[in-house]
Formats: structure tokens, C-alpha cells, sequence
């Protein structure tokens, strides 16, 4: 029995369609290169482009966002290999900044001490701080410098905030430093606003002790206490620290007063040698 196809879905009528829509496009690509701006083909395609072009722009503006957002997006597509370069690179910046930072504070460190020796005309040597206090009762340190560097037992050392101690030993290339917060340690000393003298000694505790200063004195908290030059240990006008607490009972000989020290030993890490001072033994320190 023949198979009767719709009229739509024979072969021969697709075709010819086909062939139809070629030849009509055909003939208006030609007369629309043929006739002038005035042609009914130009009039119609401005006509069209009129309504289109306020579409066209609504949907650029409507799908610019999510365009954009797609191009972020593909900017996170990194490789592995990059991603490592960049964390190699970020490590290698922060080194370099902390080591830069690091001699920054050496610098200000530095010009402080500079600072302070230049300002009182001393013959100094620097130094690093090497070794610290062992224990809480101990009030040693070991600095960088010794015999070698001109260091000997007896010199004075300072810290930008004032005096730190005295070498007590010295060996070719380092030197063992008493600080002055040391039990055994004995600074002669005065009051700056009334030069009432005194010997400051330390503690066991780390405390800071002024004796033997006259009843007569006035001494109030805050003063400033420095290095008398008696004894020919510690040049004059080193800054020892500051009056903390005065306290005078009524059949006490002397005031107690508490010292504290604005040289601390925390922290530091470069020291002044006071190497044109005499190399002698400050009371005190005999070990």
C-alpha cells in the first residue's frame, strides 16, 4: 500500500522553498546595492533599525553586570604553579620588610647611644649584649667586647637611658657587666635638684636602694638621681635613675629611699664601654 507523506514533510517541497528564499534573498542584496539612500530597501531597513536599537541598548545595559562578573570570575582561574610563585614571593616581601624594620630600631638604638656619649665628650666603645641575667637573683650580663677591644675590669657601661653597670671581667673578645641593680653592685650618687650625695645599691630583689643620705635633705618622689663622680669609679653626671618612694622614720639615721633605674636591662641589646674610665673596683664589688 503507497505511503501518502504530508504535503509539509515531502522532500521536493522543501527544496523548492529552499530555493525560492536563495533567489529572493539574491534579488534584494541586488537591488539594495543598486538603488540610491532613497530606496524603499534603505527606508525599511532604518525603519527597523529605529525600533531595534533601543532593544539593543536596554540589553547591553541589562547584561553589562553579569559580564562583568564573568570576566572577574575568570580571573580566579590561577594556576597551582602561579599561586605557589606568589605565596614564595609574599614570603620573600615580608622577610625583607622585617629585616629592614629590624635595622631601623638598630639605627634609632645606635643614634641614641652616639647621642649620649657625643653629648658628654666620653671615650666609648660599643658593644652587643650576648648574654643575659642566668637567674632572677643574678645580675650579670656578657657583652660582645674584651682585652682584645681595650675592655678591662672596672670600666663603666651604659644604656641610652643612662648607666647599666661596671665590667667586672674580661676575657679576649668578651666581658662580664655588674649591673647596678646587682646586690653587690654600689653606685656614689646625688640628688640632682638638692646634690645631696648617697650610694645607691641594688638588691637581691632588683630593687634600687639610695643610703647614707642626709636627714636634712630633701628628697621627694621623682627626683632625679645621678652619679656624683666620688671615688673616681663612674664619671659625674651619668643618670642613675629617678626618686620612687622617700620614706624617713623618726629614729631612723637616713631616709629610705627607692630607686628606679631607667636603665633596664630587658630589651636591651647594644651597650656604651666607658673605656677612658679609671679601671678601678667600685665599693661593693668584690665578688
Amino acid at each position: 500500500m503507497p505511503l501518502n507523506l504530508p504535503q509539509s514533510e515531502r522532500p521536493g517541497g522543501r527544496n523548492a522553498l529552499l530555493a525560492l528564499l536563495v533567489i529572493a534573498s539574491l534579488v534584494l542584496t541586488t537591488v539594495y546595492f543598486r538603488e540610491g539612500d532613497d530606496g524603499v530597501l534603505h527606508h525599511a531597513r532604518r525603519g527597523v533599525q529605529s525600533v531595534v536599537s533601543p532593544v539593543a541598548a536596554a540589553g547591553e545595559w541589562v547584561t553589562t553586570p553579569f559580564r562583568a562578573i564573568g570576566d572577574w570570575a575568570s580571573g580566579l582561574t590561577v594556576s597551582r604553579s602561579e599561586i605557589e610563585r606568589l605565596r614564595a614571593q609574599n614570603a620573600e616581601l615580608r622577610q625583607r620588610v622585617a629585616e629592614l624594620e629590624e635595622a631601623r630600631l638598630e639605627n634609632e638604638r645606635l643614634r641614641d647611644l652616639v647621642g649620649f656619649i657625643e653629648a658628654r665628650e666620653l671615650d666609648a666603645l660599643g658593644a652587643r649584649v650576648i648574654g643575659r641575667p642566668t637567674s632572677g637573683w643574678d645580675g650579670v650580663i656578657t657583652i660582645d667586647r674584651g682585652t682584645a677591644d681595650g675592655v678591662e675590669a672596672g670600666m663603666p657601661v651604659l644604656a641610652p637611658a643612662g648607666l647599666l653597670g661596671q665590667t667586672i671581667e674580661a676575657t679576649e673578645h668578651s666581658a662580664r657587666v655588674r649591673l647596678i641593680t646587682d646586690q653587690r653592685s654600689g653606685v656614689a650618687s646625688m640628688i640632682q635638684s638638692t646634690r645631696a650625695e648617697g650610694i645607691v645599691r641594688g638588691s637581691i630583689e632588683g630593687v634600687l636602694n639610695m643610703d647614707f643620705v642626709s636627714r636634712d635633705a630633701t628628697v621627694t618622689a621623682g627626683d632625679v638621681v645621678l652619679t656624683s663622680g666620688m671615688g673616681g669609679v663612674y664619671p659625674k653626671g651619668l643618670l642613675v635613675g629617678e626618686v620612687e618612694d622617700v620614706q624617713l622614720q623618726e629614729n631612723d639615721l637616713f631616709p629610705r629611699i627607692r630607686v628606679r633605674a631607667t636603665a633596664r636591662v630587658s630589651g636591651i641589646e647594644e651597650v656604651i664601654v666607658l673605656v677612658g674610665a679609671p679601671p678601678q673596683t667600685d665599693p661593693g664589688d668584690a665578688e
